[in-house]
């Protein structure tokens, strides 16, 4: 059974219950942030996106590999898109939201919406098939790119806009609240990178609806669970964007590939 815990309504300002809330466990759930015509209406350009990239035979966007798989059907669809703000006016239009202004609050000053860093605005699209490449993801740490390029942890948090309705049985986010407070030796070590896709007994299941948003802490232990359905009721779309802070590092066409992001084939 799943663990359960508050849910919010995210306003022009973050209240103190709020800001409690986030601080003390590493993530943060909004209810009803978007209506299900905005929902209907992101999902309609990533298909435009998807076209165009097809067309064009798109391999990586500013350094970053683009993950493709099959669909129900058998044919050729992207499962992550990076970037994709950059590549659609409706999805560039939609970071303009002021309400986005208000998360930043939850890092402070300096903080700001990674619309050309890290990975832009990423587009997961999730379905269990036959021929699915992108079903689940093991347990991981967002800020540990930070490490990998030789830096300090940056505050990073990812911010997700829910465009499905997810139940137990669909899979989807698991989080471990509270570890985005842990050592160093923790954040490298707890668990096996994107290998270990194991159940954790402190876990919490993240089960949106669609045009849900949530918030968590890049530091925090988390993995996406594979749908124990199968066929058009595992389908699930996300939209994930940083709010970062720290040196900025914008990418462009020109951006090597980082490190880590050659091992993409490990999540499936």
């Amino acid at each position: 059974m799943a663990i359960q815990y508050p849910k919010f309504t995210l306003g022009e300002t973050l209240t103190a219950q709020q800001i409690e809330f986030f601080n003390t466990n590493g993530f943060i759930h909004f209810k009803n942030f978007i209506k299900p015509e905005t929902v209907q209406t992101i999902t309609d350009a990533s298909f435009e996106v998807q076209k165009r990239w097809l067309e064009q035979d798109i391999k990586k966007i500013n350094g970053v590999p683009i993950k493709y798989g099959k669909d129900l059907n058998g044919d050729t669809i992207i499962q992550r898109f990076a970037f994709i703000n950059q590549h659609h006016p409706v999805l560039g239009e939609f970071l303009e939201d002021p309400r986005f202004t208000t998360l930043l609050n939850l890092i402070g000053p300096g903080a700001r919406l990674g619309k050309t860093e890290k990975d832009g605005m990423v587009f997961n699209h999730y379905v269990n098939g036959p021929e699915s490449k992108f079903s689940q993801m093991g347990w991981h740490v967002d800020g540990l790119r930070d490490i990998f390029h030789g830096g300090k942890l940056n505050p990073m948090l990812n911010v997700g806009i829910h465009l499905s309705n997810l139940k137990p049985e669909n899979g989807g986010l698991r989080l471990i609240p509270g570890t985005h407070k842990q050592g160093l030796y923790q954040l490298l070590f707890r668990k096996k990178h994107f290998l270990d896709h194991k159940p954790d007994a402190e876990e919490v299941a993240v089960l949106p609806e669609a045009g849900d948003l949530t918030v968590h802490d890049g530091r925090l232990w988390h993995r996406v669970e594979k749908s124990s359905v199968v066929g058009e009721s595992s389908r699930r779309r996300v939209i994930y964007v940083p709010i970062i802070a720290g040196k900025y590092e914008p990418k462009d066409e020109n951006s090597p590939t980082a490190f880590y992001q050659r091992f993409a084939g490990v999540v499936k």
